[in-house]
């Protein structure tokens, strides 16, 4: 069994090729070559763009691979979405795709654009958008720098953004957003009903999953005295804790998994109360 995997080329490479590693896969990939290396025999490696992943993966030229949900939308691909997998380019959260326009742009909503010229890379969804809200308007591919095309190349463009930088830095305004999209490992359906890779791609969802499950998270351990561990236990925003008793004297030690955000707040909360040797250990799988 050789389970055929799409890694996507692009702003997404770098980002999955980290995540593949903290899950225990090492893919090495070489100047110009699009046929990684990867340290498991069951798997072959290919690297494709996002946007024409979906449609191999459809053909059944890949059994499997990583796309985002606004790539399987434009292809108006028919495949198996298995799992959604929250990471992008620079962060574990969505992004957006937004239609936007001149920050003096006398249009303030998608129905000023009634006969109107909008630049995308991705035409099918901006219609399928146009569509929905009954606009009539005038779809064009843009081959890049999009955001540069307004006003005197088209009226309006949509395009993706994942902090809104580039957006602000061209003068650019947001009026509603097309598609919030995340990336989606997905299957051909063919591969799909194979019980041996469809196992197989499982499993491999398991541990990417368990390493985006662990990045906003923290391991604290601490030892607590016993008179204390009532009020402790209400300040952990867990609420069911590790507890073993130490070997010697009235102490209990307490672990527990928590958000890494809410450190700050609660480890000081944590010391006044009377723990001690509080430690922070980093988490690379969490498993359900």
């Amino acid at each position: 069994m050789k389970l055929k995997l799409g890694i996507p080329k692009g702003s997404l490479q770098e980002a999955t090729l980290g995540i593949f590693k903290q899950a225990g896969y090492d893919i090495s990939v070489k100047s110009r070559n699009y046929y990684p290396s990867i340290d498991d025999k069951e798997i072959s490696c290919m690297l494709i763009r996002a946007q024409e992943m979906a449609r191999y993966v459809e053909g059944g030229q890949l059994d499997c691979g990583l796309t985002g949900l606004d790539w399987i939308r434009e292809n108006r691909a028919d495949v198996v979405e298995l799992s959604e997998l929250i990471y992008a380019k620079t962060s574990f959260k969505p992004i957006k795709w937004v239609l936007a326009v001149k920050e003096n742009s006398d249009i303030t909503s998608v129905k000023d654009l009634e006969g109107k010229t909008i630049a995308t890379e991705v035409v099918n969804l901006t219609a399928d958008y146009l569509k929905k809200h009954g606009v009539n308007a005038n779809v064009e591919f843009s081959w890049g720098t999009t955001e540069v095309k307004v006003p005197e190349l088209a009226d309006a463009i949509v395009e993706i953004t994942e902090t809104g930088s580039s957006l602000r830095a061209n003068n650019l305004k947001v009026l509603d957003t097309v598609l919030e999209t995340t990336t989606r490992f997905i299957a051909n359906k063919e591969a799909y009903n194979n019980p041996e890779k469809r196992k197989k791609m499982e499993n491999i969802i398991m541990m990417l999953q368990s390493v985006i499950d662990a990045k906003p998270k923290a391991c604290i351990m601490m030892n607590v005295p016993k008179n204390s561990l009532e009020e402790i236990l209400s300040i952990i925003p867990s609420k069911n804790p590790t507890i073993s008793h130490l070997a010697k004297g009235d102490w209990i030690d307490v672990m527990v998994v928590m958000d890494k955000k809410v450190l700050r707040d609660v480890l000081p909360k944590l010391k006044d109360t009377g723990a001690r040797s509080i430690v922070e250990l980093p988490i690379s799988k969490i498993i359900d």
